[in-house]
């Protein structure tokens, strides 16, 4: 249901969406409402990384690293290397924005240019405290990859032990690190998902369109940041957006006032909600689409704990009403689900997360464990999509022998089986 109302405010009238056209919408930005109608394709990486604006990395590889399995849950089955073949031909980059992810190439000079908004990041901060302590060592680092060329970490040999602090690694690594993050390093491509740094402007040199040399206002950085948060998300409430990208302070009502003004979002009431949304006008069409009532959800899919849709966990729980904690960094003993338990996202709702590891040299997928959200109904819509979308993973992984050892309630784990073997 939907309608417009007076804000009260002028005599604009304001668009007033259901909560479940908002979660639509959100999702329809995200580009998972709807199953994919054809095979992936390599040209479909960058444009599907452009629709969210970055994509997270994360190295922990239980089912697959994040950043692949994010675009897996968008693509469906794809060949990984295309997102490393986007990287080293230049239509991506890497730096630091939510986290370390992947950014379109294109935008990468928004990301150089807000070093001073980041400031407060950690990995900065860290990156600070290293060059300050190491400067000779990483003015000589430094000078080396001018002179040699690309170098990997494993390119510094060395027998003593490793040190404390950033995972234990060894100080050439610490130190690639630090140059990344302040900005004097990129990483020109990936070797087995190592980073292979050089020079930062070697490497932007190699691109098709080069970033300009001038710095831009970090005011316009910000504004510009805010108005793809919008996008990215679809819908979002003001106090949602400084996540997305990590700025500081926090977004504001009337910090957005401005881009209401010149047209660059439009306001909307949605129902359950003591805040107003925004969403960019990009997606004006796909807005009156959710008033009336158009946007049907069709896809099943698995997410990674690091997908835009879920790394922020309040935005989800307000947004879908699903509590969400990733337990890798739980103490095992403390763990209620499992060591990286993935969300099930079915025709537009978050309806559970399942527990999952990949044995590729084996050939088994193994399910560990299912549990359906408090309310959600075991349906045989939800069970086909359920095998359906654990049967895909399964097989982009090699891994085509899945087994489905329990699943909350009871009878799901049998259910799903028999889908899987039927």
């Amino acid at each position: 249901m939907s309608s417009r109302v007076s804000d009260g405010a002028s005599t604009a009238p304001v668009l007033r969406l259901s909560s479940r056209s908002a979660q639509l919408l959100h999702l329809a930005a995200q580009g998972l409402l709807k199953r994919r109608t054809r095979k992936a394709r390599k040209s479909d990486i960058t444009p599907t990384i452009s629709r969210m604006a970055l994509l997270q990395i994360d190295t922990i590889n239980v089912v697959a690293r994040s950043p692949y399995m994010t675009l897996f849950s968008r693509l469906g089955a794809y060949r990984n290397e295309w997102l490393d073949e986007a990287l080293a031909e230049g239509l991506i980059a890497e730096c630091w924005a939510h986290e370390a992810c992947f950014v379109p190439s294109s935008e990468y000079r928004y990301h150089r240019d807000y070093r001073t908004g980041r400031a407060g990041h950690w990995a900065h901060k860290i990156a600070e405290r290293t060059h300050a302590e190491a400067r000779a060592d990483m003015d000589a680092l430094l000078e080396r990859i001018r002179r040699e060329g690309p170098l990997r970490a494993a390119d510094f040999e060395r027998d003593a032990p490793a040190a404390k602090g950033w995972w234990g690694w060894k100080p050439e690594k610490r130190w690639l690190e630090a140059w990344f993050a302040l900005g004097r390093l990129m990483v020109t491509r990936r070797e087995r998902f190592q980073r292979v740094y050089d020079l930062a402007e070697r490497v932007t040199a190699r691109w098709a369109e080069p970033p300009p040399a001038g710095v831009m206002d970090e005011a316009a950085v910000r504004r510009h940041f805010i108005a793809e948060s919008v996008r990215a998300l679809g819908i979002a409430k003001a106090r949602w957006l400084a996540d997305y990208f990590r700025l500081r302070p926090r977004v504001t009502d009337d910090e957005l006032a401005p881009m209401l003004a010149d047209g660059s979002v439009i306001q909307v009431a949605v129902e359950g909600w003591d805040e107003p949304g925004y969403v960019h006008r990009e997606h004006a069409a796909l807005l009156e689409e959710a008033t009336r009532g158009g946007l049907r959800a069709t896809k099943t899919t698995l997410l990674s704990p690091f997908d835009p849709v879920v790394w922020d966990r309040a935005r989800a729980w307000e947004l879908f009403g699903f509590e969400y904690t990733i337990e890798c960094y739980t103490p095992a003993p403390k763990r209620k689900y499992g060591y990286y338990v993935l969300p099930i996202l079915h025709r537009g709702r978050l309806v559970g997360r399942i527990d999952a590891k990949a044995h590729r040299q084996g050939g088994l997928f193994q399910v560990l464990g299912i549990w359906l959200e408090p309310g959600v109904a075991v349906s045989p819509a939800l069970v086909e999509g359920l095998a359906s979308a654990i049967g895909e993973c399964a097989a982009w992984h090699g891994t085509p022998r899945v087994v489905v050892e329990r699943g909350q309630p009871q009878g799901l784990a049998s259910l799903i089986g028999k889908a899987l073997a039927g």
